[in-house]
């Protein structure tokens, strides 16, 4: 009896960390921030490696306003190996106070992940975004590409809210092996 107790705990632990819709402890969500503005396309500039973008170049993040007032997610990258595309479509919402970068996104029914908002520029040009514990951190930037002094500052911001910076995967969005492929 006492095993299947620890097991079950176990397990409502785990999942309570995975569905968490909170950042981690000690990192700050963004304030005054304009869901409008951040509406659009966003490319993936890095990220630490995880299961549902793994062996994925040219990621992008689309967002667009939902009828129930929360926003659609359409995640989009290239499988090299397999020479194509791959795409997941999400709902997102904010949570707690509207002008605080703190959202909830679900890619799987009614699981949500946390989506945080921790650097942001102020004409919304580039963010860094992790999810509910440090194994989760993406840069994004609203062009393919970012500027060296910018890269470092939002390494510097990551360092510093203890995200390990050294397993960064930095995404290719060259077109280069992308002719002709599958969609």
């Amino acid at each position: 009896m006492k095993r299947w107790k620890t097991l079950v705990a176990a397990i409502t632990s785990l999942l309570s960390s995975a569905c968490s819709t909170t950042p981690p402890e000690n990192v700050d969500v963004v304030k005054n921030f304009d869901i409008h503005r951040y509406l659009g396309t966003w490319y993936e500039i890095a990220r630490l490696d995880h299961r549902f973008e793994r062996g994925l170049d040219r990621v992008t993040a689309t967002y667009h306003p939902r009828e129930d007032g929360g926003i659609a997610v359409t995640n989009r990258g290239f499988n090299s190996q397999q020479q194509r595309w791959k795409e997941s479509t999400g709902k997102g919402y904010l949570t707690g106070d509207p002008g605080t970068a703190s959202l909830k996104v679900s890619f799987f029914g009614p699981f949500y992940g946390s989506y945080n908002v921790i650097a942001l520029d102020k004409a919304y040009r580039y963010a860094m975004i992790c999810g509910p514990n440090r194994n989760y951190l993406w840069i994004l930037s609203r062009t393919p590409t970012l500027d060296d002094a910018v890269k470092q500052e939002l390494l510097t911001t990551a360092r510093r809210y203890g995200f390990d910076t050294e397993q960064l995967i930095w995404v290719n969005q060259s077109d280069e092996d992308v002719a002709g492929a599958k969609h």
